[in-house]
């Protein structure tokens, strides 16, 4: 077992920007240990002044559609004009190993060998609680470390997409063409939620149909309604493959940013993103609460047990386990 790092050596290394003290300090924090949760709550503390400098972009897609190829793309593009990139990517976990399945620092072999590049994948946890419990914290101590632009990538399958919808400021929908149901295959309202949409894989046989598929897109966005930033959301295409419209993408950004903190949109937004994270926490401790409660432990699997056979109802069962925990 390693040695247990101070709080003010978490603290120093992170801010010095040692990608190894950074990457044992996403460790803590996504800890479920009593004493690290201590030690997580120090080091974020101690690192809090020098957090909120860095541009955090969400990026989603449903599986296949190119994520890792498409981040690790904008990734170069981005540290070769001299960016320190973070890519936090939320991966699915295995219900056998609870370790994440995809793998994304095998999947980005040119950006992780990048000095100013910083990966890390991180297991869902088995729960959407996993993303929204750990990823702000990633996130805080990436920018401490000095990461200018934060990209999340998400599994892209599910509610996942509203929790890093709700932590970033810029959220980008990859789609795919020729896929003839673009707007069925991907929910309604992560099209909603997408600040501008990019049509991956515009190469080769599939550029016509990546043309068309932005064309679909662009009139179905015409027909929603504005969105709070006061930014039309905008429809491009690119080829993460070849390193085509990558450019594109971040200019497309860089206005998107420029406006939004014009119109006071993105302050106003990073505003009520902290005030929800506030009220996250409290239902996270709440759960913590509940099922660490040593009566509620002691009849739980009983309880289930009566709920599975149809004989109480989930309503009455609930109610029954907070009974327990608030001793009423």
């Amino acid at each position: 077992m390693r040695e247990r790092l101070s709080s003010d050596t978490y603290i120093d290394g992170i801010l010095a920007g040692d990608r190894v003290i950074l990457s044992r300090a996403i460790t803590v924090v996504e800890s479920r240990l009593a004493e690290d949760k201590l030690l997580a709550q120090a080091i974020l503390n101690g690192i809090l002044p020098q957090t909120g400098r860095s541009l955090r972009i969400g990026i989603t897609g449903i599986p296949g559609v190119g994520k890792s190829t498409f981040i690790e793309a904008l990734g170069i593009y981005l540290t070769s004009i001299n960016k320190k990139v973070a890519v936090l990517a939320v991966d699915p976990t295995s219900s056998k190993s609870a370790g994440s399945i995809l793998g994304d620092k095998t999947r980005m072999e040119e950006l992780v060998k990048d000095p100013l590049a910083f990966i890390r994948p991180s297991a869902t946890g088995l729960s959407l609680g996993g993303v929204a419990r750990n990823t702000r914290e990633a996130m805080l101590l990436c920018e401490a470390a000095g990461y200018e632009v934060i990209l999340i990538e998400t599994v892209g399958v599910g509610q996942s997409e509203i929790f890093v919808k709700g932590m970033t400021d810029f959220f980008l929908l990859l789609a795919l063409p020729g896929a003839g149901d673009e707007l069925q295959g991907i929910k309604k309202g992560i099209v909603e939620m997408a600040d501008a949409v990019v049509v991956n894989k515009a190469d080769g046989l599939f550029a016509d149909e990546a043309a068309q598929a932005a064309a679909t897109f662009e009139n179905a966005l015409h027909l929603a309604q504005a969105g709070e930033s006061g930014v039309a959301v905008k429809v491009l295409t690119c080829s993460a493959l070849e390193n085509r419209g990558i450019p594109e993408v971040w200019e497309t950004v860089q206005q998107y940013v420029a406006t939004t903190v014009k119109n006071g949109f993105f302050s106003k937004n990073r505003a009520a993103q902290q005030v929800d994270w506030m009220h996250e926490i409290v239902r996270q401790k709440l759960e913590d609460l509940f099922y660490q409660n040593k009566e509620v432990k002691k009849q739980l699997h009983g309880i289930e047990e009566e709920v599975g056979a149809g004989k109480m109802l989930p309503a009455e069962a609930a109610q029954l386990l907070l009974n327990l925990l608030f001793k009423i």
